[in-house]
């Protein structure tokens, strides 16, 4: 009995830790929309991630000094990783919320786990049954009518927002970091991450030099300064965290569906704060998507070896 409470309190831990995680990554597609005239793309991605390296090495740089070593033999990957999952991602999510919504760029993300399953099948061969095939199709399918707003023809028409079209770019790119992890090198998660965050704030830099020479610098403001500190902190390294740790607890297939929980709280924010509005076409994108990936995730599937 004490261990099924034992195992109860787990969960429920987990569960708190995933909802949080979720929370905060909505939180970030929330202020960059929120923020989108205050502050240009990639400054705003740049300092977003240059806090957020600061507060790492804080606590992290007797890791990262123990692995460097290793880190140094595998920059290749390194520098990759930190290219897609840090300087792209960031970047092309602030430059998809100057033109789309929130609600938007959070429903589009769900879709990345089926471009995982496919950038696997792709570079891996890793092959799925019938029904994971068919629910990674269901899941793509959602995204496509999000983008397309409903319709088919908007893309025939040249309709699409460049909003929606950025943000599928960098789900697409972090889809394949997440995917080129398993490359990664044997360090300490922590000491990868910092690794990973600094060498991607430094890709950054003559973007951010760029962007600052041509555009000017944004007038700092509380609610800037508040902003920024919210995304360097909460979606950039506590996210991180506490997802890694729900995932262990309850397993990766379980957590996934969490993922769904992104575009609720990110719609619920954009439509009580920003007055965004939620649309017939958002429903059902977002029922393909949450669809496909429980079929794609049903205890009944099984990979083929």
């Amino acid at each position: 009995m004490r261990n099924m409470r034992h195992l109860s309190g787990n969960s429920r831990l987990a569960y708190l830790l995933l909802t949080l995680a979720t929370l905060f990554w909505a939180g970030n597609a929330f202020v960059g929309r929120a923020l989108h005239t205050d502050v240009p793309p990639v400054t705003f991605a740049f300092w977003r991630w240059a806090l957020a390296s600061c507060f790492l090495l804080s606590f992290t740089w007797r890791r990262l000094r123990a692995d460097l070593a290793v880190l140094l033999v595998a920059w290749p990957i390194v520098l990759l990783l930190a290219i897609l999952g840090v300087s792209c991602f960031a970047t092309l999510l602030y430059i998809a919320a100057q033109t789309t919504t929130a609600t938007n760029i959070a429903l589009i993300q769900t879709a990345m786990p089926a471009l995982i399953v496919l950038f696997g099948l792709v570079l891996f061969g890793e092959r799925s049954s019938p029904r994971g095939v068919l629910g990674v199709t269901l899941s793509m399918l959602g995204a496509a009518v999000i983008v397309l707003h409903g319709n088919p023809m908007s893309l025939a028409q040249r309709h699409v927002v460049p909003g929606d079209a950025w943000m599928l770019l960098a789900v697409f790119l972090y889809a394949l970091y997440s995917v080129l992890l398993r490359k990664r090198p044997a360090v300490h998660p922590l000491s990868l991450l910092t690794a990973i965050i600094v060498v991607g704030t430094l890709v950054l830099l003559p973007l951010y030099v760029w962007e600052a020479t041509t555009q000017g610098v944004p007038q700092l403001s509380a609610t800037l300064a508040a902003g920024t500190l919210y995304v360097a902190v909460f979606p950039s390294i506590l996210s991180f965290l506490f997802w890694n740790r729900g995932v262990e607890i309850i397993g990766a297939s379980r957590a996934g569906l969490f993922i769904c929980l992104v575009p609720v709280f990110a719609s619920a924010m954009a439509i009580a704060f920003l007055h965004e509005h939620l649309h017939v076409y958002h429903l059902v994108g977002l029922a393909l998507i949450v669809g496909g990936f429980i079929l794609f995730n049903h205890p009944g599937r099984a990979m083929d070896t």
